[in-house]
């Protein structure tokens, strides 16, 4: 059986498309754990969900005090009864055949612990061209070698899309409560325990982006937080992968930049140097280390690059450019922006 995990709040409105999506799904042996987060619209989202168990059992329903998605989430996964989990927001909708595909893709990849799928975007592309253009992005890391690598840039797993083993949150930990994006931090303490994480190459949920989604409106999905939560990870992860540990060469030298690669410092890594290609910063020592012209970067075996530069597109720019140097993806460099 499968769990569907669903934190809401004040949902009244987007409820009822959202179980209805459920409700139609093809797999039949599955549940519904809809956890009401001490919703405050004088009933309303308490009503919708009432109507809907009162026509599909499946539907169980956990009224609490309001304390945050973290607590909604843990209380959804102690109650759930699935072999497998899986996310839902109260916001967004499925495709009917979602469950049945990312169930039948767990029993035929025993060595996968999480499977997402791709998104279609629910909002206005042009109002909010940056998370169009993040799910985009997400969109195109579909393999588990992908999804690993592209896991220290942004989370390439959106949350409402992802179906893992029940067993993993007793094994590994669940949802951790702190100054971070939660399912971020989830995936990559999974990722650095060995978890295989894929996607299917099917949209089968629409990520809808209303106004008052927690990313837009939550300090804890600031891009900064994102930052600040990857940084021990990336650490670790350059440990085991930079033959010149505890080295590197961070490609970019803005503020912004510098700012967001300096959190790696308090994990034991060292900056010798920034890579940059604009002529003002070239040849100039900023933040106690020199600037050296991107074109001028020493070969793969005198340094591993992390390029950190925030503008979009600016990234895959640097890594074609340190690919035709000789420079190898997650061994000679590793994006983290």
């Amino acid at each position: 059986m499968i769990s569907v995990v669903m934190p809401v709040r004040n949902a009244a409105a987007s409820l009822p498309a959202a179980l209805d999506s459920l409700f139609a799904q093809t797999l039949g042996d599955f549940e519904i754990v809809a956890v009401d987060d001490g919703s405050t619209d004088g009933g309303a989202t308490r009503a919708v969900l009432r109507a809907h168990a009162r026509r599909d059992a499946r539907l169980r329903v956990l009224d609490r005090p309001h304390g945050g998605i973290v607590a909604a989430l843990t209380a959804g996964l102690a109650a759930a009864r699935g072999d497998a989990i899986a996310r839902m927001d109260a916001d967004d909708v499925c495709h009917p055949r979602r469950l049945e595909r990312q169930a039948a893709f767990l029993d035929a990849h025993p060595e996968v612990g999480l499977v997402s799928c791709l998104a279609a975007f629910g909002g206005d592309p042009e109002a909010a061209r940056g998370y169009k253009a993040h799910l985009d992005w997400a969109n195109g890391l579909v393999t588990p070698g992908d999804i690993r690598l592209g896991l220290f840039r942004e989370s390439p797993l959106p949350h409402p899309t992802v179906m893992f083993r029940a067993e993993l949150p007793g094994r590994l930990g669940g949802y951790r409560q702190g100054p971070f994006p939660e399912d971020y931090e989830l995936w990559l303490r999974w990722s650095e325990a060995g978890v295989a994480m894929a996607k299917l190459p099917e949209a089968l949920v629409v990520w809808n982006d209303p106004p008052g989604r927690l990313s837009r409106t939550d300090p804890r999905y600031d891009p900064e937080a994102f930052h600040r939560i990857k940084a021990g990870y990336l650490a670790r992860q350059l440990a085991r992968i930079n033959p010149h540990h505890p080295t590197i060469l961070v490609a970019g030298a803005g503020r912004i930049t510098r700012r967001r690669a300096e959190h790696l410092l308090a994990h034991g890594v060292a900056i010798t140097a920034w890579l940059d290609i604009d002529p003002r910063k070239v040849g100039k020592v900023v933040a106690g280390r020199p600037v050296l012209a991107l074109s001028e970067v020493p070969p793969p075996s005198a340094c591993f690059v992390v390029p950190y530069v925030a503008s979009r597109g600016a990234t895959e720019d640097i890594a074609a450019f340190l690919t035709r140097r000789g420079f190898v993806l997650g061994r000679s460099f590793l994006p983290a922006a």
